[in-house]
């Protein structure tokens, strides 16, 4: 078999019914054996049938940057392969596995964002975009000049060729629109917080065995965070003592429109009727991030807030704090104000042995000087920060990763958290879609059990599901709770649970 750099499978179509049995059977039925049914015996080996204990972290962006054709040939169990000329990652990265076909909605600042990141992901074919607003429509079109402008998310929901819905709607709107996408039998992306009754989604994405539903909690996504939990969870730090995060930004957090029932839609967030304040709007990512880090769930949060700057009507808080303690003792501050900008955005996370700092897509490990000598912080890229040193936490910088590449080339973690969390959803989408159709053509698709234990061997891509939205929202509802009450509030553990 030959591998050539042009294919006979059209990459943007999925595999078509002709090349299938060869394809899971680890051969190419095409006329020259083309290099996208070559990724699609990879894909469907790796990411549709890979036992999830398995300990193997394969994925496509891991594979074009680093395999080899010795290694893919390992893979497929030996295949011989006869090259006319040497073939590199970039030519890879032309090819598209799939496409998936999606739709928007919700066109705000955030949906307008959404589409800008999904337009540069080649597995999505964007086909419809839906706003009650004509003005955000007519945007909408500038970005999207192929996608179906629709004034009802009903209308997608109906329309078959729709595979899977971003919701970026107010968060008071975000119940009944995911609930009824996931009946309708769509793969759900849902930004977070989810909503109010955030159970009442969960159980529905439960329920919906054969979809994927991913809750916009991006950080989980991101291949720099996930660097850094393996770091944190394997000691470097030592143990953790506290963790703080912040969010300052001088802004009044009020838009403006020159209809003033379009104007009080547009200042959601303003009112705690439908908003869970700054706490929960963007806090809860934040939150989430250094819950995660501190694998624990807070057994307590204390809140304060005032309105300091902009007194014009709202009333919710432009400046909060939230006091969270998890077991054990450790305490997460959170503070997030709209009246001052000093410091911007980051988050810390204080052990025994050091202290972590994570700003944007970089960090950085302060060391204490009776901790432990770690061997690659030596060779790692050093910052200085006033009167301390910062070593840069970089996933290529360390002994515990890829030496290949340069310690100090940070391109891979310049893209923004979205755009991973919006490719991993994508990736889910078609690995789970490709699963319960190889289980419906080999077994009785109405054994639900046995269904649902083949999906749950699927390997995916790293996620936010049902549940980690679950809990922060669940969270972030008690923290705005205690910010607007100025109280404390316990978190029993059942408050976590699904029924």
């Amino acid at each position: 078999m030959q591998v050539q750099e042009t294919s006979s499978c059209s990459p943007e179509e999925r595999i078509d019914e002709k090349c299938r049995s060869d394809l899971r059977a680890g051969r190419c039925s095409c006329d020259e054996g083309g290099l996208f049914c070559l990724l699609s015996v990879w894909r469907l080996k790796n990411l549709s049938r890979m036992n999830k204990n398995e300990t193997a972290e394969l994925n496509r962006r891991d594979f074009l940057k680093g395999s080899s054709f010795a290694t893919l040939m390992t893979m497929l169990g030996g295949v011989e392969l006869i090259t006319r000329a040497p073939l590199h990652a970039a030519d890879l990265a032309t090819l598209v596995p799939f496409q998936l076909k999606c739709a928007v909605i919700g066109l705000g600042n955030w949906g307008r964002e959404i589409i800008a990141t999904l337009s540069r992901l080649k597995t999505a074919q964007l086909v419809a975009v839906c706003d009650t607003y004509p003005a955000s429509l007519k945007r909408a079109a500038n970005s999207a000049p192929n996608a179906k402008g629709l004034d009802d998310y009903r209308k997608i929901l109906d329309d078959k060729e729709v595979q899977a819905v971003v919701i970026a709607t107010p968060t008071h709107q975000h119940r009944e629109i995911a609930i009824a996408a996931l009946q309708a039998g769509k793969h759900v992306y849902c930004e977070a917080p989810l909503i109010e009754d955030a159970k009442a989604i969960a159980l529905a994405a439960k329920a919906a065995r054969k979809q994927v539903f991913q809750a916009g909690l991006q950080t989980r996504s991101d291949p720099q965070r996930r660097f850094l939990l393996d770091f944190i969870r394997a000691g470097a730090s030592g143990k953790a003592v506290k963790a703080h995060a912040q969010w300052h930004k001088k802004q009044s957090w009020r838009m403006t429109s020159p209809n003033p029932a379009r104007e009080r839609e547009l200042n959601w967030r303003l009112s705690n009727e439908t908003s869970l304040g700054l706490v929960g709007e963007i806090g809860i990512h934040q939150i989430d991030a250094l819950s995660w880090f501190l694998n624990g769930r807070p057994v307590s949060v204390n809140g304060f807030g005032s309105i300091m700057q902009w007194k014009d009507g709202r009333d919710v808080p432009d400046t909060v704090e939230a006091v969270f303690e998890y077991p054990g003792g450790a305490h997460l501050l959170y503070e997030c104000t709209l009246a001052n900008s000093f410091d911007a955005d980051y988050e810390m996370l204080y052990g025994t042995d050091a202290a972590i700092m994570m700003r944007g897509n970089k960090a950085w490990m302060f060391k204490e000087v009776d901790s432990p000598l770690l061997g690659w912080e030596v060779y790692a890229r050093k910052d200085q920060f006033y009167k301390e040193t910062g070593i840069a936490l970089i996933a290529n910088a360390t002994k515990l990763t890829n030496l290949t590449e340069k310690a100090t080339d940070e391109a891979a973690y310049t893209t923004k958290p979205l755009y991973f969390a919006l490719e991993s959803f994508l990736i889910n989408v078609n690995a789970v879609s490709s699963a319960v159709e190889d289980f419906s053509a080999t077994f009785d698709v109405n054994d639900k059990a046995a269904l649902e234990k083949y999906i749950s061997e699927v390997k995916l891509q790293p996620a936010a599901g049902y549940q980690e939205g679950f809990e922060a929202t669940a969270l972030a509802i008690k923290a705005n709770e205690a910010v607007v009450n100025g109280q404390k509030a316990v978190l029993p553990k059942e408050w976590f649970e699904l029924a």
